[in-house]
Order: structure tokens, then sequence, then C-alpha cells
């Protein structure tokens, strides 16, 4: 993430594109682990974790093979997988 922001200014659009994903990824998993760990106490954050860990991998895996393919991100901004 920490190359991501440097080197985001200086990339081609297909490759800032990525790291825009990279980084909000980061953002957004924080924020989504922060909520299961906030509902623990109420066993909600428990069934939810496994869910978080499944987003993260998919969302990486879709940008990945994206990536691979040289190809920009469809949708950088996308909460979900994009």
């Amino acid at each position: 993430m920490v190359l991501a922001y440097v080197y985001r200014g200086e990339a081609p659009g297909w490759l800032a594109s990525h790291f825009r994903f990279q980084i909000r990824t980061f953002w957004i998993g924080l924020l989504y682990m922060a909520i299961c760990i906030a509902l623990m106490p109420v066993v909600i954050g428990v069934v939810l974790l496994p869910l978080v860990l499944l987003w993260l991998i998919v969302r990486c895996a879709k940008g990945m093979n994206r990536l691979s393919a040289g190809d920009p991100h469809p949708d950088p901004t996308s909460w979900m997988f994009g």
C-alpha cells in the first residue's frame, strides 16, 4: 500500500487505477475488520469476519487478474469486488 501511495502520481493511467484499487482495498478492509471486532461481543462479528476475509481474497484475486492482463481496473472506487 505504501508503494501504491508513492507511485500513484507518476504511474500510467491503467496502473494508477490499480494503485487506487489497492489503496481502497486496504482502507475498506480495515474498516470492515474494525466493525467485525466491535461486533464480536455480540457474536455477529465472529460470523462476519470470515466473510470479510473472503471479500479480501476475492477482491485481491480479481485485481491481480486484471493487472496481469495489463488492463486498467474498470471501477477502482467500488466497495465490493469491482
